[in-house]
């Protein structure tokens, strides 16, 4: 099973900007593929193989099921974390 493209050096760099907002949606839907990913793999039997796919082609190669399931779960911790950061931005320009 490859990971869908969602990787820590493609979300970008939190911005402020009263456009905001695309990037929220963007997140959000990124965040919703994470958790999906995570599902996944952690219902996946112990013997089951997982592939990851090469970055911008169509080669996979094996990989390891927990290493996988571990990078996954950072990935989505630092969407959350990003998502958050977009919130907390958006309250304080609210305030103001």
């Amino acid at each position: 099973m490859p990971n869908r493209g969602t990787r820590p050096e493609d979300s970008s760099v939190l911005i402020p900007t009263d456009n905001s907002t695309p990037h929220k949606e963007d997140l959000s839907s990124k965040i919703k593929e994470q958790k999906i990913v995570v599902d996944e793999l952690s219902n996946l039997k112990k013997n089951r193989k997982v592939y990851r796919q090469q970055q911008n082609s169509n080669i996979f190669f094996l990989a390891d099921r927990t290493e996988m399931l571990s990078e996954s779960k950072n990935i989505l911790d630092e969407l959350k974390k990003e998502y958050q950061e977009i919130e907390n931005l958006e309250k304080t320009k609210i305030k103001k």
